[in-house]
């Protein structure tokens, strides 16, 4: 169902009750994102992102929207191995979470885009996602009434340009983030917060398993590249280099934080992975032979215990401060 004009401006007039006058908190174990300077925090933007992050009709034939493989349901992840497009377009990749992207360094696998801006603009311009022209896609939007308004309440005009509306998704995408989990209770005092085998799961991650060595910081990622020589496809995934063409980034991908892992399967950048199990045995038999393999992806020999133990750590990092999140009931018409 769609709503009117005045209704729109009138639910423009209480958004900033909806998500405060300040970013929103960070959650326990996290801290909070830097905002741009170029695109600093509104509630009226973050709203509007809001929106077109589960549009459909930004997509040109209406079917797919960022929602459609960054799905609140999956931890703002596709279970699906490969995501899909417009016209039933099947990409190599699998969309890795949305949730901390905030704190990224580099975005999309290969890290071509340099920030969320960029990010956002990539899947509405490419053929194999939205399959828009930038030209097609503003005049689209132009043409919803309500749109305009709500540009209007965001940025002071109601101008929509394909700048103004990947700043508006970063903005809703920077809200979204993961912490307050099992974990972050147990690093905070809470002993209780973690059960036995997921503490042993933990000094199996920080010690003998060696994930903490890319896995890191309080996002569980480092934000490196890594060949660590997953993916069924032939030829190979390229990775980064397809981006620097630096012989030293062949099938380099980058390192995924680890936050609400157990619920973002399948695994590795072309979701060949389809359970922690499987992910932990690749690990454990160091991965296969493959040209440029990371020197650090070497055989685990964990017992199957202490794979259970670890699988109950990896667990323990799932959050909830996202998921209060929730899909429009109604869009701009």
């Amino acid at each position: 169902m769609g709503v009117k004009l005045t209704q729109l401006c009138g639910l423009a007039l209480f958004v900033s009750a909806l998500w405060g006058a300040d970013p929103p908190a960070p959650p326990a174990g996290l801290a909070a994102p830097k905002w741009p300077a170029g695109n600093p925090f509104s509630p009226a933007k973050a709203e509007l992102g809001r929106l077109l992050f589960f549009d459909a009709r930004l997509s040109a034939d209406h079917s797919v929207s960022c929602a459609s493989c960054h799905r609140p349901e999956h931890a703002f992840a596709d279970p699906r191995p490969a995501s899909v497009g417009v016209g039933g377009r099947k990409g190599a990749r699998n969309a890795p979470t949305v949730l901390n992207r905030a704190f990224g360094s580099r975005q999309f696998w290969d890290g071509r885009a340099d920030s969320l801006e960029a990010q956002a603009a990539g899947p509405l311009l490419s053929p194999l996602e939205m399959a828009n022209t930038e030209a097609d896609l503003v005049r689209r939007l132009s043409g919803i009434k309500g749109y305009g308004a709500l540009f209007q309440q965001a940025f002071g005009d109601a101008e929509i340009t394909l700048t103004r509306i990947t700043q508006a998704i970063a903005t809703f995408e920077r809200t979204l983030l993961s912490g307050d989990s099992p974990f972050d209770r147990f690093q905070a005092g809470d002993q209780a917060a973690l059960s036995p085998p997921a503490r042993r799961g933990k000094d199996w991650f920080f010690g003998r398993a060696r994930c903490a060595l890319c896995h890191s910081g309080r996002n569980f990622t480092n934000e490196d590249f890594v060949n660590i020589s997953a993916g069924r496809s032939n030829p190979p995934d390229e990775g980064r280099f397809g981006v620097t063409f630096a012989k030293a980034d062949w099938r380099l991908v980058k390192v995924p934080s680890l936050r609400d892992i157990a619920l973002t399967a399948p695994y590795f950048h072309d979701g060949s992975a389809a359970t922690l199990e499987e992910v932990i045995d690749f690990y454990d038999q160091g991965g296969v032979v493959a040209e440029n393999k990371d020197y650090r992806i070497r055989p685990l020999r964990l017992s199957p215990a202490e794979k259970r133990d670890l699988i109950e750590f990896l667990r323990a990092l799932t959050g909830s401060s996202w998921r209060q999140v929730r899909a429009p009931r109604e869009f701009p018409r």
